[in-house]
């Protein structure tokens, strides 16, 4: 049994017991939160059910915790002009578990 689920603009394909890491959510560690947003659900892998553009099923997950990616370096530079900029940049996400399929 899958489901694929929009979550912050990303679509991820979910099964129970799965963990996984999204973007970001605003919630605290341990707390449940539901995914409403499901886009397809399969109960096995020969019959799907599809949304238009959703269905009313949910996706019942826990946040795990809280966590950064690795830092990616940003470097700008111009010839002959002497312009340089180096920035980095550690985009944040949650880790989720996913604990039933309704």
């Amino acid at each position: 049994m899958f489901a694929i689920v929009d979550i912050k603009g990303f679509q991820f394909k979910v099964e129970e017991k799965q963990k996984l890491y999204v973007p970001k959510i605003n919630e605290d560690t341990g707390k449940k939160i539901t995914l409403d947003k499901v886009l397809m659900f399969s109960p096995d892998d020969k019959s799907f059910e599809v949304g238009a553009p959703i269905l009313k099923r949910k996706v019942k997950a826990t946040v795990l915790e809280h966590t950064k990616d690795n830092k990616v370096i940003v470097f700008k530079k111009k010839k002959r002009k002497g312009y340089k900029v180096r920035r980095g940049h550690r985009q944040e996400y949650t880790q989720i578990s996913i604990d039933k399929i309704s």
